[in-house]
């Protein structure tokens, strides 16, 4: 099996563990669980910022720990403080070293749009993400079948969350639909973990003009975002280039700084 395919195989026991732990009643006594969604489509949408949405990511599958001990409360407000439009954070244990309370420390001191990223196969999950505190879930088009990807993103609607579908290829296009509010290309192959940027420019043009556009993995020039942005893309996905640095929010803070530099010039 491939990385992903251990990935999935693992999930799928995963899920039916926390099903049998932690009920849907219990999850929907959350705090979170009642209290409205913050549109990450909106945020990333908005003029007075760059689009930027910063992740938090302790490791990864292709190159092991990146940032094990890295400090939430401080990363994700000084994500915030540095202009990000959002929050992505990992809550995947046995590939990326998250947890949920990652995401749920994070929300205790943001009020911004909070994407969950892990690899969602059933509506507990989603249950789960709002509970948590997420206000938006990742679908996968390489993992889940056009029918089911509805499925998923007609019930995150259902309660409030907003849903962002990645795509890698040019016949997972056909996956996107009318309850999907943000496509995401994603420059890293989740087979083999090799990225290339070129992956958003090609599959970009194709993606019809309602889904707003999100370039996800493998940026860290300014340069390059501002060509994306340039064609239409108005979400920045970056976790390991600002993870990779002791203080993240910090790498953050300059790479922002610079995108805002060359916008001004």
């Amino acid at each position: 099996m491939n990385i992903l395919d251990q990935i999935i195989s693992q999930k799928r026991k995963e899920v039916e563990e926390r099903k049998s732990l932690y009920p849907v009643k219990l999850l929907e006594k959350s705090i979170y669980f009642s209290s409205p969604s913050v549109s990450l489509k909106k945020y990333l949408l908005r003029d007075d910022l760059t689009g930027v949405i910063a992740e938090i990511k302790r490791k990864s599958p292709s190159k092991g720990a990146i940032n094990s001990y890295v400090n939430i409360e401080r990363t994700s407000i000084g994500y915030m403080q540095a202009g990000a439009s959002a929050l992505s954070v990992l809550t995947d244990t046995g590939f990326f070293g998250g947890k949920n309370e990652d995401l749920t420390l994070a929300r205790k001191f943001n009020y911004c749009p909070i994407l969950r990223k892990d690899f969602i196969i059933d509506e507990y999950q989603i249950v789960e993400a709002k509970s948590i505190g997420a206000d938006a879930v990742l679908l996968l088009a390489n993992v889940l079948d056009k029918a089911r990807i509805k499925e998923l993103a007609v019930f995150a609607r259902s309660l409030g969350l907003e849903t962002v579908l990645e795509i890698r290829e040019a016949e997972e296009l056909g996956s996107l639909n009318e309850n999907i509010d943000c496509a995401g290309i994603n420059n890293r192959n989740l087979k083999d973990f090799k990225v290339n940027v070129d992956q958003s420019f090609v599959l970009g043009q194709r993606i019809p003009r309602e889904f707003v556009k999100i370039s996800e993995s493998g940026i860290s020039d300014p340069d390059v975002l501002l060509k994306l942005k340039a064609q239409g893309f108005r979400g920045f996905l970056i976790g390991e280039f600002f993870m990779k640095h002791s203080r993240p929010e910090l790498a953050c803070a300059t790479f922002i700084h610079q995108v805002n530099s060359r916008i001004q010039r």
